[in-house]
């Protein structure tokens, strides 16, 4: 083009007033290519600014239009037009040179030099996407998964859950997926050879069929005790009232609290044996229906502690903490009836003898109630599967949701398990449909997850966690458990991560009840206020625990339930026809609105450009931690139980880094372009850093696999403080003001180091310790 220019030049004999820019662009859509022209007066500007324009050897005269003859004339339009002519030879010849042959569609290496075009990402607008979903989710289709998944016996490693596992990886492939298994080797418990055996006062009560896993393999005998539902305030009454339990067997009603947690609280006081019965007043079971469940304080295989169980790898010999060191066993409301009706000794306290046992006066029991607990449990080891099927992401693939359930059971476990496996199915299908014939394409993958070995606590689940959790921790956004979906009708209840709150709210907004078309979800359930109606903390009992305490990744368990009658969950009575009495027959219904609530959920996090987690719900529980830690240690330092230099000023800083990270994250959302996908995935990178922050780096999961400080459990987390602030007050032995201030700076860092994540970038840090 300077060339050009300088030809053009000297054809007026000197610079031009103004020149003709040639851009050459090549047509994508073809091979041919065009010239554009553009008369442009940047030469003119330049001269008009600067009073010159290229250095010559003779002063320059501008040339004025109006003063040039007709002779002159004519040669500027003979100049023009060779101008063009020139700009046209000059953009021929370039463009000659790029342009390629036609490669024919038959030709051999067309595949190799033909050029790919993409086409564009699009999916349905979130209106149509959701209306989709609802009307392919039938009750036909679950009605007939159902019949097709129940199974009277398939405990987990049995023939019967491998043949589930099958038939769920044949579903998979045929919804266009491609599934995989995950192979773990797990320590299970089975019941021995011969039963396990209760005798009250020497005499053998009844026959004991259920039992309970991970209990201490032994035999045990102590002087009756019953003690309520074994909650620590149970147990912390019975102190009151002058009564030891050392060296006692227990007796317990079932519910309110897991198996798992009756027995620790008991073993922390020293005694000897736990027997759990089933109480007519909390379940409407047969006399001589058995109970079966894990008394491990933990999740996952027990002799693996926070790593995973896979075949011939070389771990050192370990156990969880976790396991009880006494003897456990379930017994049947007869053979608690036969025992607790002839329990001497002193009246219980106000509201324990509000049970249904026939005769039974709920005598707290003497010295003379001889109680012998024989556990003759056998430890296993079974190879277990879970299933998997994704859906990829039509953008950012690598980042995920994870949809799980539970597959085996002691029994027939229909709502345990079946349900759930029949409502995975079922959206894995609608979902890929929607894909296949209505346009949808998620921005983000969906995994779909099938576990074994869920009734000793989450095994599947958890190995597979502890197996791939540095790669999961960046990569998945959320889990949806579909576990003990429905076990009633007239109550709703959620536990989930906070960040999840403002997602299940909006949902239960837009799901018709299932009891009451013409009102939503959130209007029959609600009440004043959802939070307080609906949620619950999360603990053991949720299938979800294991992804939100111990990997960091946001968690939702949910469930329709009765508020009258526990469940028979882990009995022979967990089957369709129970099932159906405990819901009033609306058993369909209610699956179909649990699966729209799952479903709806899991495309709203996956079709947004933005994820749909609400980062600033921390604040206020963060908030809420540290006005009890500051009251209280204000508190102890004004009695003296607590030095001055314990200062609060670095827990409030980390605090307020975090309030001001998630202002500015929901300003940065507010001004960004949503469309621009890379600003989408920075913003979301962001997002999904603050649950797994908010896990304690300081403590080993060998020791504790419930690592989160907010929702975990253990000396690490915010509600341990305060306990131990308040055994400083009480000045007991385990209050001890060096350890407290260690948890304390421990427990700052974290907060603040989870604020550090969410501002993203090292140099956008508002930090202040």
């Amino acid at each position: 083009m300077d060339q050009a220019r300088t030809t053009i030049s000297k054809i007026f004999n000197g610079e031009p007033r103004s020149y003709t820019r040639f851009n050459l662009t090549q047509n994508m859509e073809g091979d041919n290519s065009h010239v554009e022209m553009k008369l442009s007066a940047d030469m003119d500007e330049e001269v008009e600014a600067n009073g010159v324009g290229e250095h010559h050897n003779g002063p320059y005269y501008p040339s004025k239009l109006k003063q040039r003859s007709p002779r002159a004339v004519c040669g500027f339009a003979i100049g023009i037009l060779l101008l063009f002519i020139v700009g046209y030879l000059i953009g021929y010849l370039s463009n000659r040179s790029t342009v390629r042959p036609e490669v024919k569609a038959d030709c051999p290496v067309f595949n190799e030099i033909a050029p790919v075009i993409a086409d564009p990402v699009y999916s349905l607008d979130w209106s149509d996407a959701k209306e989709l979903l609802k009307k392919k989710l039938t009750n036909d289709n679950i009605k007939a998964n159902f019949k097709e998944f129940s199974s009277a016996s398939h405990q987990a490693g049995s023939p019967g859950d491998e043949a589930l596992a099958n038939k769920i990886f044949g579903k998979f492939t045929s919804y266009g997926m491609n599934p995989w298994t995950d192979e773990h080797y797990v320590t299970v418990h089975n019941p021995g050879a011969s039963n396990n055996r209760v005798l009250f006062r020497g005499s053998v009560v009844g026959t004991t069929e259920g039992f309970l896993a991970y209990s201490a393999l032994n035999t045990a005998e102590g002087a009756a005790l019953y003690a309520h539902y074994g909650r620590a305030e149970d147990f912390r009454r019975l102190q009151e009232l002058g009564i030891d339990v050392s060296q006692r067997v227990v007796l317990i009603r079932a519910g309110l609290l897991t198996f798992a947690e009756k027995v620790a609280n008991a073993a922390s006081l020293n005694a000897s044996a736990v027997l759990i019965y089933p109480d007519p007043v909390n379940y409407k079971i047969k006399e001589d229906t058995a109970l079966f469940g894990h008394v491990h304080l933990g999740i996952g295989d027990p002799y693996t502690p926070g790593f995973p169980s896979f075949n011939h790898t070389q771990f050192p010999p370990a156990q969880s903490s976790g396991l009880p060191l006494i003897p456990a066993q379930t017994i049947t409301i007869q053979q608690a009836t036969e025992i607790m009706s002839k329990l001497g000794g002193r009246n219980s306290p106000d509201g324990w003898s509000d049970g249904m046992l026939r005769d039974t006066l709920y005598k707290l029991g003497d010295e003379n109630d001889i109680i012998k607990v024989e556990v003759n449990n056998v430890l296993i080891q079974k190879k277990i599967h879970n299933v998997f099927g994704v859906i990829k992401g039509f953008m950012d693939a690598d980042r995920y949701m994870v949809i799980g359930v539970q597959r085996d059971a002691w029994g027939p476990g229909f709502s345990r398990s079946t349900v759930g496996t029949s409502l995975m199915m079922e959206l894995a299908r609608t979902i890929t449909d929607m894909i296949r014939n209505d346009g949808f394409k998620p921005k983000r993958s969906i995994v779909f997850t099938s576990w074994s070995a869920g009734e000793f606590g989450s095994v599947g689940a958890t190995e597979w966690l502890e197996g791939y959790l540095t790669s999961l921790n960046l990569k998945v956004f959320s889990f949806i458990s579909l576990d003990e979906l429905i076990s009633g009708f007239d109550s709703f209840r959620a536990a989930a991560s906070p960040l999840l709150y403002d997602l299940l709210e909006s949902t239960m907004r837009q799901v018709s009840s299932p009891v009451d078309a013409t009102k939503s979800l959130h209007e029959q359930f609600a009440g004043s206020s959802w939070e307080r109606s609906v949620m619950e903390p999360m603990g053991l009992s949720h299938s979800s625990y294991p992804f939100q305490a111990f990997s960091g990744i946001p968690s939702l368990s949910f469930r329709f339930t009765s508020s009258s009658k526990l469940y028979p969950f882990g009995s022979s009575e967990d089957t369709e026809q129970n099932l159906d009495r405990y819901t009033s027959y609306n058993t369909l219904k209610l699956a179909k609105t649990a699966g729209e609530v799952a479903g709806l959920m899991t495309l709203r996090l996956v079709h947004d450009h933005i994820l749909k987690l609400n980062v600033a719900k921390y604040t206020s529980v963060i908030r809420s931690y540290i006005s009890q830690i500051r009251s209280k240690v204000e508190s102890r330092q004004m009695s003296g139980r607590l030095p001055s230099t314990v200062t609060m000023q670095w827990l409030l800083s980390a605090q307020g880094s975090y309030d001001r990270a998630a202002s500015a994250l929901a300003s940065t959302i507010r001004n960004s372009d949503l469309e621009d996908m890379e600003q989408c995935r920075i913003i979301n990178n962001r997002i999904m850093r603050v649950e797994g922050s908010l896990i304690s780096p300081y403590v080993s999961p060998r020791e504790n696999l419930f690592r989160h400080i907010l929702l975990g459990s253990g000396s690490h987390t915010l509600a341990a403080l305060i306990d131990h602030l308040e055994a400083i007050k009480g000045g007991l032995d385990s209050g001890d003001v060096d350890q407290f201030k260690n948890q304390f700076a421990l427990a700052t860092w974290t907060i603040q180091s989870c604020a550090n994540a969410l501002a993203g970038e090292v140099w956008d840090m508002d930090n202040e310790i």
